[in-house]
């Protein structure tokens, strides 16, 4: 099996609390790199810069909302195949099923251990970026 590298993520998220557990959860527990963004307009300059392997974007956001900054995210050259994974409160079935139609890679509940996140992080990640030589 080949992994693919997972090293660089791009977080968008208007919650400084969210903001400040997620990148020091990922960076002192999972060992990524993470740029930290707090709205669609941010990330989407940001993003081509930055290059990530895989961003981190809440639904809930003023003025752009997740699924709008995903859609936006399709149309930057160069971009639009850096996986998304949702963060969210709404986690219910239906929401869940809208938002993997969007073509996320997965959709993780708010609030969230933070002491796990990363592993959880990895364990999307393998499940969809392992192939056979």
């Amino acid at each position: 099996m080949i992994r693919l590298p997972l090293n660089r993520i791009l977080l968008v998220d208007d919650d400084t609390d969210i903001q400040t557990i997620v990148k020091m959860s990922l960076e002192i527990v999972g060992g990524f790199t993470v740029e930290v963004c707090s709205s669609g307009d941010e990330a989407l300059q940001k993003l081509p810069l930055f290059k990530p392997d895989l961003i981190l974007l809440d639904v809930m956001l003023p003025g752009m909302d997740g699924p709008a900054i995903f859609e936006a995210i399709k149309k930057i050259p160069d971009c639009q195949n850096i996986p998304v994974i949702f963060l969210t409160a709404k986690v219910q079935t239906q929401n869940i099923d809208t938002y993997q139609k969007l073509g996320v890679i997965a959709v993780l509940k708010k609030p969230f251990d933070p002491m796990t996140l990363s592993n959880k992080i990895k364990e999307i990640w393998n499940g969809h970026y392992e192939y056979d030589e």
